[in-house]
């Protein structure tokens, strides 16, 4: 079954090496026997279990346990944990025949499975936030070295007004700075100790209860829940659905990006390298691979965060069917959203911008998206309902005759007596029309200073 291996056969397209090994057989049953060990370390602190029983568990690895003999045991168990303390009992039934009953004492499977969640996902958010800090500070330099490169801005896929590039990426790197906080935010909130034993109510281990939940908590590091949670699944539900915000954004940049990429547009391009973005018969191709790995993860993952979602309403103190339906789900919005993630990078590190051909297109269809900044001048002279209106006239007769707008302008009388041709220029000037967008760049530039 291979499941020491940590990689399935897409995971090099669409998660990380990190996040693969993470949530790997393998990585999920190191965590099991961390939890493990600390839960022996706490019952000895406790004086509930004799001393020697957590080295005995330390002196067992991934490597010593067969996995394909716990995946398969999992078939007849209906979880893993199960069929790994079996593993776990018989090799220290082996060493240390007399510690072994004391192994896994007071704790429930679900104690193990979602505790060694919580540790995969712990590791995972802090390679998240590594590579959103990344991301943000490439951004940082190409916002400021781009703030005043001009483009067509473009609504409903047609030219309007001119913005900068570095207005575009500065709208990228403001909803990564809202979802570095919403992680941070998460992870304080969900990264919590799972320990309630069979009904949640640690009744096997007395009024010893508390102190040994104090105590597992300390040996892994974790913050102890006020009760355990093991039907209420906020707290996993919240790590989903912040994953899935995150993943949209990402979405929306692969969304961007290639639209720009189009040949017929060809403003930004993927970085370049060796067999990236080839076709098998097209040998011209350059296609964006890193923006499909962006929009294909903002496909898959709402209907994971659904699953998450809808895994919320498990039946009294152990859930039948929605506790089983997030084991995988979890790992997999995890393992696409730190795919997607370290796509962006690439796609933001290395992209090779034209601008002049972003400038070229701002006199596209001779350059009626400068309609709106003529309208204006207008309005200020005769009400900005009939300069609308006589605006609509002169750009369809631009258009109707093949006239650049300037041209159309100059050949209306109405506009003419109203606007000299000194203020119709300045009116057409795409670098005098960009508002207030070198405030907003340096709001965001400045909120990512603070941090």
């Amino acid at each position: 079954m291979a499941l020491n291996s940590p990689t399935r056969i897409y995971d090099p397209l669409f998660a990380t090496p990190e996040i693969a090994a993470v949530f790997s057989g393998r990585g999920q049953v190191e965590q099991m026997l961390r939890f493990e060990w600390a839960l022996a370390v706490a019952l000895e602190e406790a004086c509930v279990i004799p001393v020697g029983v957590s080295k005995a568990i330390e002196a067992v690895t991934v490597d010593t346990l067969d996995l394909d003999e716990i995946a398969l045991g999992a078939v007849n168990a209906g979880n893993l944990a199960i069929p790994f303390i079996s593993s776990l009992k018989s090799y220290v039934l082996e060493h240390s025949p007399s510690l072994v009953e004391y192994i896994h004492w007071g704790a429930t499977s679900q104690d193990v499975l979602d505790t060694a969640k919580v540790l995969q996902a712990r590791e995972t958010i802090r390679l998240l936030q590594i590579d959103l800090d990344g991301i943000s500070d490439e951004l940082v330099v190409l916002v400021q070295k781009h703030a005043l490169t001009l483009l067509p801005g473009r609504t409903w896929l047609q030219h309007g007004p001119p913005v900068t590039w570095g207005l575009k990426l500065a709208g990228w790197l403001d909803a990564l700075q809202r979802h570095r906080v919403r992680l941070k935010e998460a992870s304080a909130r969900c990264i919590v100790l799972q320990f309630g034993g069979a009904v949640g109510t640690l009744a096997a281990l007395g009024e010893l209860g508390p102190p040994v939940t104090r105590r597992l908590a300390h040996a892994l590091d974790l913050p102890e829940p006020s009760m355990p949670w093991h039907t209420h699944r906020d707290r996993f539900a919240e790590l989903a659905t912040t994953l899935g915000l995150l993943a949209g954004t990402l979405g929306k940049i692969g969304r961007d990006f290639s639209l720009l990429m189009q040949t017929e547009i060809a403003e930004v391009l993927e970085p370049a390298g060796e067999n990236r973005g080839t076709s098998s018969t097209m040998p011209h191709k350059r296609n964006p691979v890193y923006s499909s790995i962006l929009l294909a993860t903002a496909v898959r993952v709402p209907g994971l965060v659904s699953t998450m979602l809808s895994a919320m309403v498990q039946e009294h103190e152990r859930g039948l069917g929605g506790w089983q339906a997030e084991w995988e789900t979890l790992d997999e919005l995890f393992r696409l959203t730190a795919g997607s993630l370290r796509a962006a990078r690439h796609v933001v590190s290395d992209c090779a911008v034209n601008e002049d051909l972003m400038r070229q297109h701002l006199a596209a269809i001779g350059g009626v998206a400068l309609s709106e900044a003529v309208s204006f001048a207008l309005a200020r002279k005769i009400g900005r309902s009939p300069a609308h209106r006589l605006l609509a006239q002169v750009t369809r007769a631009a258009l109707d005759h093949r006239l650049t707008l300037r041209e159309a302008l100059l050949k209306s009388t109405e506009v003419c007596n109203q606007l000299s041709v000194e203020e119709i220029d300045l009116a057409l000037d795409p670098g005098r029309y960009l508002g207030s967008t070198s405030t907003f760049i340096a709001n965001v530039i400045a909120a990512e200073e603070r941090g």
